[in-house]
């Protein structure tokens, strides 16, 4: 891998560590629902010119069924899911649940693309899941001001990622990164219209968390998209999803910073197993080289 494109993945990471921080700054004030539709509706409004200076409407336009479809689960549920988890638990814990993504991604190829899983990437899986067990054991209280919702909804979220990651690949190969990333925003924005109308707070929100709502839009929608997807030309899809081992961190470093959030001993032990679960599931250690 290239400096240049390390220095990306690492921008990458930071950018999408930072949105956990983002959401836990206006999710209170917003509320889940409408802070996710401002969220894809700035990021729309970013990606949109891009596309039309590109000449992709006309494949907006003619793909927009399965669009929509991947705007409601890659974007709309798992963003209203992730807003409403950062009203009780922190922006870490949010980040690592979400480093399950990849898990979630493998389970569902295994059921649905009938891929196989060798037994070491089934060892991992449940290391990975075992990982989340050991972090939510404590905390997984459904009782009124527990955090066992918030911890279903990010692992509700991850899910919604791993369905649409396998739709995008198994009927959308066809169609330019870009235009799936901008119908994905503006499909989930007109989704969420109806509903962020309804649930639109009496009282104005701050600042602060106009600020995040922005930051959410168009640096960790509109930007992050755009990076990613260059990425994944560049490097290839497994070299990208390194991303996944490298949110927790910049998300964990920022809410300490910024939140004063604490980063305890089981968070950066269940963390770990996470981690290592993950990279197993994914193949990428004790995979055999190929000789050249």
């Amino acid at each position: 891998m290239k400096l240049f494109d390390l220095g990306e993945l690492l921008t990458l990471a930071a950018i999408w560590g930072a949105s956990f921080l983002f959401m836990r700054l206006g999710a209170h004030e917003f509320g889940p629902v409408v802070m996710a539709a401002l969220r894809v509706a700035g990021a729309s409004l970013a990606l949109l010119p891009l596309l039309a200076a590109r000449q992709g409407l006309a494949e907006l336009r003619r793909e927009w069924r399965p669009l929509l479809f991947v705007g409601l689960l890659n974007s709309a549920l798992p963003f209203v899911l992730f807003s409403f988890a950062a009203l009780s638990i922190t922006a870490g814990l949010s980040s690592i649940l979400n480093a399950t993504t990849p898990l979630w991604t493998a389970i569902v190829a295994w059921l649905w693309l009938s891929q196989r899983l060798s037994p070491l990437r089934m060892l991992g899986l449940a290391l990975g899941f075992a990982g989340v067990l050991f972090l939510a054991w404590d905390k997984a209280s459904f009782k009124p001001g527990g955090s066992g919702w918030a911890l279903a909804a990010c692992l509700l979220a991850a899910l919604c990622y791993g369905i649409a990651a396998n739709y995008i690949k198994r009927r959308m190969s066809h169609v330019g990164a870009l235009t799936v990333a901008t119908g994905s925003q503006l499909f989930a924005a007109l989704m969420l219209a109806p509903p962020a109308l309804l649930l639109w707070p009496a009282q104005p929100p701050s600042l602060q968390a106009w600020g995040g709502v922005a930051l959410l839009a168009l640096l960790c929608s509109a930007v992050a998209y755009i990076l990613y997807f260059r990425l994944m030309l560049r490097i290839g899809a497994t070299n990208t999803i390194a991303v996944t081992f490298l949110i927790p961190v910049f998300a964990v470093l920022w809410g300490y910073v910024f939140l004063g959030e604490i980063f305890n001993a089981q968070m950066a032990l269940g963390c770990a197993i996470v981690l290592f679960g993950t990279a197993l599931a994914l193949g990428l250690i004790g995979a055999k080289k190929k000789k050249a």
